[in-house]
């Protein structure tokens, strides 16, 4: 994520030290925001696909044709990271810093 975002970052040029300050400060906290949300979001996926990976062993070990079902669970499990760095990427889009 910290590669898109220092991709993302544009430079503009302020006029005042008061708009040069408030622009980093709201780029740095977006930025900052967008890392809290990658975190956790990525944190609670490997939580989720842990309890559904040691669901989807056992379900398996019983019965042989919930296989696929389980697995469509895990799937929908994994897609949360996803979701925390598309909208990481949304939190970000407006970010520049100030010279």
């Amino acid at each position: 994520m910290a590669i898109v975002i220092s991709n993302m970052a544009e430079n503009f040029t302020g006029t005042t030290p008061e708009t040069i300050g408030a622009r980093n400060y709201q780029a740095g906290y977006s930025m900052f925001g967008a890392g809290l949300t990658v975190g956790f979001s990525n944190l609670f996926c490997g939580i989720c696909v842990g309890i559904v990976g040691s669901g989807a062993a056992l379900a398996d070990a019983q019965n042989a044709n919930l296989f696929v079902k389980i697995l469509i669970v895990e799937i929908f499990g994994s897609a949360i990271g996803l979701f925390g760095v598309i909208v990481a990427i949304l939190q970000t889009s407006k970010v520049k810093m100030g010279d």
